[in-house]
């Protein structure tokens, strides 16, 4: 006998305290997917940059921990989220103009630490793979086609690299740091193309580059 699985939606809409609260699925992952608006996007995107260049430019900060490709992204996007008052720019060396503070709701908030899992929950951790299967949308293997702030992403088989383009070079971290070097690159698209280990050059004939990917909270 054919098993047939049924969805039960029941919503129930309860007013309190001038609130209106709605259940999801049963089943379903309870965080609500929350986007930026296309404005807040670009503004969201000019504040990624400028904290991938800091990084870069004056090394890693103290408050950025499990430094690795996976990690600048995560640190980049909590801080592109944040305000950044003039305390927080001293502490960052961010001189001069700056992009206008996003004005978040709360849901858009909690962007700043909440990545989605393979399974479903979140987690203010998240690696690579998760990273790009879960929380980004493939944009095309043309890197013509990125945006600031969009992703790089390689698979080499049991190694996942991610690398960001900021509009004018590409950033990233090598997974590795010592005393004398932090791990922090910035290399131009035309160095990438002609990389000597071919399994780094971001062109479509390449089959261990995946593609261009794009954070999925951002208006596309």
């Amino acid at each position: 006998m054919k098993r047939v699985s049924l969805v039960v939606i029941v919503t129930l809409i309860v007013a309190m305290a001038g609130r209106v609260a709605v259940a999801v699925p049963v089943g379903a992952d309870a965080t609500p997917f929350v986007t930026l608006s296309p404005e807040q996007s670009r503004v969201f995107r000019a504040w990624m940059v400028r904290i991938v260049d800091a990084q870069i430019a004056i090394g890693p900060t103290p408050r950025w921990q499990h430094r690795d490709c996976a990690g600048l992204v995560r640190f980049a996007v909590a801080e592109a989220l944040r305000p950044h008052d003039l305390g927080w720019r001293q502490a960052n060396a961010i001189a001069g103009r700056v992009p206008p503070d996003l004005t978040l709701s709360p849901e858009q908030q909690l962007l700043r630490h909440r990545w989605r899992l393979a399974d479903g929950s979140t987690s203010a951790f998240v690696g690579a793979l998760e990273l790009i299967q879960e929380n980004a949308v493939f944009v095309a293997k043309d890197i013509n086609q990125a945006q600031p702030g969009d992703l790089l992403f390689f698979d080499q088989g049991d190694d996942q690299h991610l690398m960001v383009w900021t509009g004018g070079y590409i950033g990233y971290h090598t997974g590795t740091s010592s005393q004398s070097d932090n791990g922090l690159r910035a290399v131009s698209v035309r160095e990438l193309m002609s990389w000597r280990d071919t399994r780094w050059q971001p062109v479509r004939g390449n089959p261990n580059f995946a593609g261009v990917y794009r954070l999925r909270f951002l208006s596309r």
